[in-house]
């Protein structure tokens, strides 16, 4: 059985927008896309060339369309906010 710490720092998958959105907003991030592509990223403010703040509409159009999810951890292992993320395609399993 897992203690409660590692509970809270494993990874959950969604492709819930509103979960998705409140779990970035929650962080300070911001949808973006990798300029000239349609590479998605979340954008947590930190200097990172080449990031284009999109709308979220256009962020979920790209995903939606390329048959993501969204894995992510809520906290860390000593429970703290995580902002552990990263787009894998629906039904991929985890490495």
């Amino acid at each position: 059985m897992a203690t409660a710490s590692e509970a809270r720092s494993k990874a959950a998958r969604t492709r819930d927008h509103n979960a998705i959105r409140r779990w970035a907003e929650a962080r300070g991030g911001h949808p973006a896309m990798v300029e000239g592509t349609e590479i998605l990223r979340i954008d947590f403010g930190e200097p990172e060339a080449k990031l284009k703040k999109v709308s979220w509409e256009q962020f979920f159009r790209v995903f939606d369309d390329r048959d993501l999810e969204f894995l992510y951890q809520d906290q860390t292992q000593d429970g703290g906010k995580s902002r552990f993320f990263k787009f894998v395609r629906s039904g991929e399993d985890e490495d």
